[in-house]
């Protein structure tokens, strides 16, 4: 899928990411980068809602999950079962979250999936701000096969 595709998808299925000015950098099967800009995600203070940042993690960890299987071909509704967010620094600008599958067990995932019609696995994703590693996601997603 490409980076203009992805960014269609999520704002047609996704409302949210529209409102939140989600653009996609690199859409791929093993890594996607998302940004989105600090005006419609701004805070009090100046910075970037944590909300929004979390939402921005989320999504990108998500679509590197939905992306992988789609290319595999396996039909699935793939929702967050737990999340977990660590804010190290302020963003005050535009932040970019980059989800990659490295390290993931994908073959016991699919084996568990084929097996028992639901599998989970973790995906995290790091944002980005300033060159600057500002907040990290750790996410548990839930994939369930549609027959």
């Amino acid at each position: 899928m490409t980076p203009e595709a992805l960014a269609a998808f999520l704002h047609d299925h996704i409302p949210l990411s529209r409102a939140m000015d989600v653009r996609v950098v690199q859409a791929g099967t093993d890594e996607v980068v998302l940004e989105a800009p600090l005006g419609p995600n701004i805070n009090v203070h100046g910075t970037m809602f944590g909300g929004s940042a979390a939402t921005l993690g989320l999504l990108a960890a998500w679509s590197v999950l939905h992306l992988r299987l789609q290319a595999e071909g396996v039909a699935n509704q793939l929702v967050i079962h737990r999340t977990e967010m660590e804010y190290l620094l302020p963003i005050a600008g535009t932040a970019r979250a980059v989800a990659r599958l490295d390290g993931v067990d994908w073959a016991g995932f699919l084996h568990t999936l084929e097996r028992r019609g639901k599998a989970r696995l973790k995906v995290g994703a790091e944002l980005i701000f300033d060159g600057a590693v500002v907040a990290q996601l750790a996410g548990e997603f839930v994939a369930i096969v549609e027959r």
